[in-house]
């Protein structure tokens, strides 16, 4: 995933860390039982600079720095036997891991020998017949087992969010649909290290992980490695309440989940959005940050400028119509007919129904849409299942509401005439289902560099 904030600062505090590890000043001591397969294996060293909060009337970042350092996994610890600060400059503390060995242990005990004892079992019948039914029976109840296990370990972490609510792994897996992370989600440094800032009220600034260890196949002692796709990927969106596709000292990039404004509305619950959540870890950026908006309940990609400088040049390029954007879409029912065209729709704001939009060929402004038919699938939504069409849009203007008008609007007045599943306004919502609309890809131009930017994210559905 890419690093959600820089790197650079917290390099230098990783290989200190590293450097008083090897000098025997600070020992990585064993907590837990190691497995033979881990023996001798390296692991990731991470560092989180931050600064303590400002006083009252303080700007940003006038507290004193706290530099935090974690180590990968559950089975170690950083220990020294002299006061920190004798060994660092700033103030530094050593984060533990969210859960202990121990506890993990005994969460795994129930099911431990039932698992080696079919694992040997399998072995066996495979080196007799490796298509026998049996095997797949035994496989079954072994990922059963191994599910479960996962399911009593995964339900004993709980992290810190960035408002300073908390957030069990529990509840992250039921926003990823049920679909468990794999074994050692939680265990990584950078989980470690936010949740314990944002528990102790500290504003990060830079972080990093190095690897430490014997040089393996995708990893070289030594050098830095961003957070992992499979388990940070799964969970620091959620402690951050971002998920970050790009960001430089210019503009960041963001997968907006649906169910999240753009920008602030109007009343106090309406505050929290994308521009709230990036100012809150970037306050240099202008008030109204955002260049472009989603709606509330459509999902994916924003861009977000972090100077007025930057803002300003984005939001010529965005009116000058030269930024380039795709939707992918589940329309509710198969279309048929051509598969590709273009839809030109004249409509404006119904203003007795704010914020529904009607057609209105003689006072609507035109919303011009390109859209690819990409296939049709089958859906599942509570125990119930249809047949529904997947759409590339390509918006060539920029309406409020263009795409779900452009699919709901009958084909008579040049509509595809199914609307997007889930859309309340123009759809058959029901209870519980979200707005099938995601902004996939952007191309535009970086306003300081000028490079031609392309950037993509996959829908959930």
């Amino acid at each position: 995933m890419f690093p959600p904030f820089a790197q650079e600062s917290a390099r230098h505090y990783c290989q200190k860390l590293i450097s008083l590890i090897e000098n025997g000043s600070v020992e990585l001591r064993q907590t837990g039982r190691e497995s033979q397969e881990r023996k001798g294996q390296g692991l990731m060293i991470g560092s989180l600079v931050c600064w303590e909060a400002a006083g009252d009337g303080e700007g940003a970042g006038s507290g004193h720095r706290v530099v935090l350092y974690a180590v990968s996994g559950n089975n170690k610890q950083l220990v020294a036997d002299v006061p920190l600060e004798n060994l660092f400059a700033e103030k530094s503390i050593f984060v533990p891991s969210i859960v202990s060995s121990e506890k993990i242990d005994q969460a795994l005990e129930e099911n431990d020998f039932k698992i080696h004892e079919l694992t040997d079992q399998i072995n066996k019948l495979t080196l007799v017949n490796k298509t026998s039914p049996e095997i797949k029976a035994l496989s079954e109840e072994r990922t059963s087992l191994t599910d479960e296990s996962l399911r009593k370990v995964f339900s004993l972490y709980e992290f810190t969010r960035y408002d300073g609510k908390k957030i069990s792994l529990n509840q992250i897996i039921h926003n990823h649909n049920n679909h468990l992370p794999p074994t050692g989600t939680g265990d990584c440094c950078a989980p470690k290290l936010l949740s314990y800032a944002f528990e102790h009220g500290l504003e990060p600034v830079s972080m990093d992980e190095v690897y430490y260890g014997r040089d393996t196949a995708h990893k070289t002692n030594g050098t830095s490695y961003t957070p992992c796709d499979e388990r940070c990927g799964y969970i620091l969106p959620e402690i951050l309440g971002l998920e970050i596709l790009y960001c430089d000292k210019d503009i960041i990039v963001i997968n907006k989940p649906g169910g999240l404004l753009s920008v602030p509305g109007k009343g106090e619950e309406k505050q929290d959005c994308a521009e709230a959540r990036v100012r809150n870890f970037f306050p240099q950026a202008p008030k109204q940050c955002a260049v472009h908006r989603l709606d509330m309940e459509t999902s994916g990609i924003l861009v977000l400028a972090l100077n007025t400088e930057a803002h300003r040049k984005l939001n010529e390029e965005f009116a000058s119509g030269k930024v380039h954007k795709k939707y992918i879409a589940l329309l509710d029912g198969v279309l048929r007919g051509k598969p590709e065209g273009k839809t030109e729709l004249p409509f404006r704001l119904d203003v007795e129904n704010r914020p529904h939009q009607i057609y209105d060929a003689e006072n609507g402004k035109l919303g011009i849409t390109e859209w690819k038919k990409l296939g049709v699938e089958k859906l599942k939504f509570q125990d119930q299942e249809k047949l529904v069409t997947r759409i590339e849009f390509s918006p060539l203007t920029g309406r409020t509401h263009q795409l779900r008008l452009a699919a709901s609007c009958s084909s008579v007045l040049g509509g595809l005439g199914i609307p997007i599943v889930g859309d309340s306004l123009y759809g058959n919502w029901q209870e519980g289902q979200r707005l099938m609309l995601h902004a996939a890809e952007i191309t535009f131009f970086h306003p300081t560099s000028g490079e031609k930017m392309n950037i993509s994210c996959k829908p959930e559905f």
